[in-house]
């Protein structure tokens, strides 16, 4: 794990979810995975975007900053089809879906009007990926 990750984890940890510098106001989850190749345990810090109306539900953003490719975290959840997050104070086990067409779209398109560097992140990618939306709801 990277010292810039290492860093946003503990303080995460240490501020009940919530951390400063570029993520400040942004909602913030840990997302505990296992390597699908390695079985190595990993844990992403992520912005995520809450369903609008059902509290068990949150959706993360495989945009790994408008690079080429997916993160390995994109890989790993979706093999495994489910995690364990940490949000705010607490940590519970999730299931993991991929969101398609119409309904991907929408939610990305809402992350992006949120936080207009998501939309960045996409022209990045136009032509290359399509940035996965990922579904994760408590098990």
């Amino acid at each position: 794990m990277s010292d810039w990750n290492t860093r946003v984890i503990e303080e995460f940890r240490a501020n009940e979810g919530r951390v400063s510098g570029p993520f400040a106001d942004a909602p913030m989850v840990l997302v505990h995975h296992r390597g699908r190749k390695s079985g190595k345990e990993t844990v992403s810090p992520l912005m995520y975007l809450p369903h609008d109306t059902d509290e068990k539900i949150i959706y993360i953003i495989a945009s790994k900053g408008g690079a080429p490719e997916h993160p390995a975290w994109y890989y790993n959840l979706t093999a495994a089809g489910r995690a364990e997050i940490e949000l705010g104070t607490g940590s519970y086990p999730v299931t993991v879906r991929e969101l398609t067409g119409d309904e991907r779209d929408r939610v990305f398109a809402e992350q992006a009007r949120l936080y207009p560097s998501f939309a960045d992140y996409a022209k990045k990618t136009e032509g290359i990926r399509t940035i996965p939306v990922l579904e994760l709801t408590r098990a």
